[in-house]
């Protein structure tokens, strides 16, 4: 069991898909305006993230690897990614219609959003069995959830109690804030050998 807590928090403090990877880095930068959008994104990727390791790993190791065609794993991979988010946006539509409408565009966007790709191919590339695969997914989407939460107190710490010069408003003050954030974490780095 301590594996998989070594796993988890590795995945979330040094790791950390938007911070230490820079993948995922469109909506981390798109959606963490607001808390509960900022959340309601983190924890959709989070399931995505799982969901798609649940469905590409194995079929990565019992049909890619064993018919000698690993080749197409990055394009079964997004077909298999896309079509678990139709089902998730088609769920949140019926179901959690608030959450929906918040996410927007973006929701969509998990398809091609390239951390949810990352954390299915780095399972494989690390070797890693099934169940430290889901760990490794459930930490890779809890480490991203963690991100876009901070980053969304930060903007909205931003936005109400600071005098930001009109040259950094906008997209300039955004990407400073994720560099800083990114360099904090780089601190994570000598943690887990």
């Amino acid at each position: 069991m301590g594996k998989y807590v070594i796993i988890i928090i590795s995945m979330v403090l040094v790791n950390n898909y938007p911070l230490a990877q820079f993948l995922g880095i469109c909506p981390f930068l798109g959606v963490s305006k607001d808390m509960s959008s900022a959340t309601g994104m983190g924890i959709a990727v989070t399931f995505v993230m799982v969901l798609a390791t649940a469905a590409t790993w194995p079929i990565q190791n019992l049909l890619l690897d064993k018919f000698g065609i690993g080749y197409l794993q990055t394009v079964v991979f997004i077909l298999v990614i896309a079509a678990l988010v139709q089902l998730i946006e088609m769920f949140m539509k019926k179901n959690m219609v608030s959450l929906y409408k918040s996410l927007g565009v973006f929701l969509p966007l998990i398809t091609t959003n390239c951390a949810v790709l990352g954390v299915c191919i780095s399972n494989i590339d690390s070797g890693y069995n099934y169940p430290q695969s889901l760990f490794n997914a459930f930490g890779a989407g809890i480490g991203f959830l963690f991100a876009m939460v901070l980053m969304a107190g930060v903007r909205s710490k931003l936005v109400d109690q600071s005098r930001i010069p009109k040259s950094f408003q906008g997209v300039p003050i955004v990407l400073l804030t994720a560099a800083i954030m990114s360099l904090s974490f780089m601190g994570f780095g000598g943690m887990f050998s």
